[in-house]
């Protein structure tokens, strides 16, 4: 079983869309990595050698921030931009949409369960 960056890759998949599996790398990034160290794409996880899922590790701590690094460093961006004040910052602390999405009739994901304003009774 391959284990890289604390995550177990599945062992079926082809090696380049297993390193999708891993928080910060996305299939550009696991082309990149596996062309910077001679793996071909078309090779399963479970046909990696001890050696080669040593060498692709290594490629990924030395070039790419991934998994809780990444995760940590988004947390902080947002953070501070809720500190800062900046609209995306209050967009946030709000729980409403950040990107400039409509919130009249969607945005039920984000906005949450509908809240009755005025009943009648």
């Amino acid at each position: 079983m391959a284990r890289i960056a604390g995550v177990d890759l599945p062992k079926k998949k082809r090696v380049e869309y297993a390193l999708t599996y891993i928080y910060g790398i996305g299939l550009k990034s696991s082309k990149d990595i596996l062309r910077a160290v001679n793996i071909s794409f078309d090779k399963r996880v479970n046909d990696l050698s001890e050696d080669e899922v040593s060498i692709i590790a290594k490629k990924i701590q030395e070039s790419y921030v991934v998994e809780g690094d990444l995760r940590k460093k988004v947390q902080m961006d947002i953070k501070a931009l809720m500190d800062l004040g900046s609209y995306r910052g209050l967009r946030h602390r709000k729980g409403l949409p950040v990107r400039g999405q409509t919130t009249k009739n969607n945005a039920r994901t984000r906005k949450g369960k509908r809240k009755t304003v005025g009943s009648k009774s």
